[in-house]
C-alpha cells in the first residue's frame, strides 16, 4: 500500500461524504435493519445505522463505492456508534467487534476495487471512531456536578475492541472523529497507542474535533488551539474538525490549527448550518466555493464532507482542490 504521508506532501486529499445522510435515501423500516438474523430482537433496531453492515451489506457497499467514484480518496467505515458503549443503546454489546470488522472488509474491498482500477490514485480505508454517547469530563445531572457516566478506562476499554476490529477487517487509517470531549478522545488515543505496541505495528491517525457552537469551543469547552495542545503529544497524521458547524463558520479555527500545528489539517464540514427541520440545505455549489477558501488560504491537507453532504457535494469539492496545491507540512510548532 502507498505511503499516505507521502501522497500528502504532492496533492489534497479528499474524504467521502454522510453515510447517514445516504442511507435515509434507502428510507430502511425496522424490518430492512433487523433482516433474517435479527428477525427476532427483543428490542427495536431501526436507526441503528451500524447494524445495517450485517443486514444491508450491499447498500454499505454502494454507497463507499459511489463516494470513490465522485473522487474521494478516503472512505470512513461504517461504525460511528460501534462501541459497547454506544451499542448498549440496542443491548448489542456482544456484536462490537463483528460489526466494526465487517463494516472494514466491506469499505476494504471496495477500495481494493477501485485501486486496481486506478493505481495511480490509491484508495484508502479510515476507521471511524465515534465519540460514544458518553461524556468523561461532564455530568450529565445538573444536579450532581460530580457524577460522571463513564470512566476514562472504560471508554479505553470499548475503543481498544473497536480498534483492534477495524485494523483486523483491514482499515487503512484510524479516524477519531467528531469529538466533543477531548478526555473520550484521549482514551481512543490511548488505546490506539496500546494496540500499535501490542501488534508491533504503526497505523496513521487522524483527530477530528467538533466546535459546537459560535463560541468557537469544543463541548467540554475547549479552543481550537486548546484542543490542538491537549492531543499534541501523540504522534498522529491529521488534526481538524468536522460537523456541527458549516464550511464557511469553520475557516477561523482551521486558521488556529493550521498556523499552530506541523500535523496535516483535515475538515470536514456539514452542508452548512441545520434548518428547522433539522435538514441541510447548502448546495455542492455553495460548498465548493467554501472549499475555494480553504485551499486558496493554504490551510488543508484533508477535505470532505460531514452531515448532509452526498457524493455531488465530494465531486464537486474534488473538482475545486484538484487544482490547488496542498497545505506545507513544516516543523511549526506550538509555543
Amino acid at each position: 500500500m502507498p505511503d499516505i504521508k507521502e501522497i500528502l506532501q504532492s496533492r489534497i486529499l479528499v474524504l467521502d461524504g454522510a453515510m447517514g445522510t445516504m442511507l435515509q435515501r434507502h428510507k430502511f423500516t425496522e424490518e430492512d435493519f433487523r433482516g433474517e438474523r435479527f428477525k427476532n430482537w427483543e428490542h427495536p433496531l431501526q436507526g441503528n445505522n451500524d447494524l445495517l453492515s450485517l443486514t444491508q451489506p450491499d447498500a454499505i457497499a454502494e454507497i463507499h463505492g459511489k463516494y470513490f467514484e465522485a473522487g474521494a480518496d478516503i472512505v470512513e467505515t461504517n461504525t460511528f456508534s460501534g462501541t459497547t458503549i454506544a451499542m448498549a443503546d440496542y443491548y448489542m454489546e456482544e456484536l462490537v467487534y463483528e460489526l466494526n470488522y465487517e463494516s472494514a472488509r466491506i469499505a476494504k474491498k471496495v477500495a481494493q476495487k477501485f485501486t486496481q482500477k486506478e493505481p495511480q490514485k490509491p484508495r484508502f480505508v479510515a476507521g471511524s471512531i465515534g465519540p460514544t454517547n458518553k461524556t468523561a469530563s461532564m455530568s450529565p445531572d445538573v444536579n450532581d456536578p460530580g457524577y460522571r457516566a463513564v470512566s476514562f478506562d472504560e471508554l479505553r476499554m470499548a475503543y481498544k475492541q473497536q480498534i483492534e476490529a477495524l485494523l483486523d477487517g483491514g482499515a487503512d487509517i484510524l479516524l477519531v472523529e467528531t469529538i466533543f470531549d477531548t478526555l473520550n478522545a484521549k482514551a481512543a488515543l490511548f488505546a490506539i497507542e496500546e494496540v500499535k505496541d501490542e501488534r508491533h505495528i504503526d497505523v496513521p491517525v487522524m483527530v477530528s474535533g467538533t466546535i459546537t457552537d459560535a463560541s468557537g469551543r469544543t463541548l467540554s469547552g475547549q479552543t481550537a488551539e486548546a484542543f490542538l495542545i491537549s492531543i499534541s503529544h501523540i504522534p498522529i497524521l491529521s488534526v481538524g474538525f468536522n460537523c456541527a458547524l458549516g464550511a464557511k463558520q469553520l475557516v477561523p479555527h482551521l486558521e488556529v490549527i493550521s498556523a499552530k500545528s506541523e500535523h496535516a489539517i483535515s475538515a470536514h464540514p456539514n452542508a452548512g448550518l441545520p434548518n428547522a427541520f433539522g435538514e441541510y440545505d447548502e448546495t455542492p455549489e455553495q460548498m465548493a466555493v467554501q472549499i475555494k477558501e480553504y485551499v486558496e488560504k493554504g490551510l488543508v491537507n484533508i477535505v470532505g464532507g460531514c452531515c448532509g453532504t452526498n457524493p455531488e457535494h465530494i465531486r464537486a469539492i474534488a473538482d475545486v482542490v484538484k487544482d490547488y496545491e496542498p497545505r506545507r507540512l513544516t516543523e511549526t510548532v506550538l509555543p
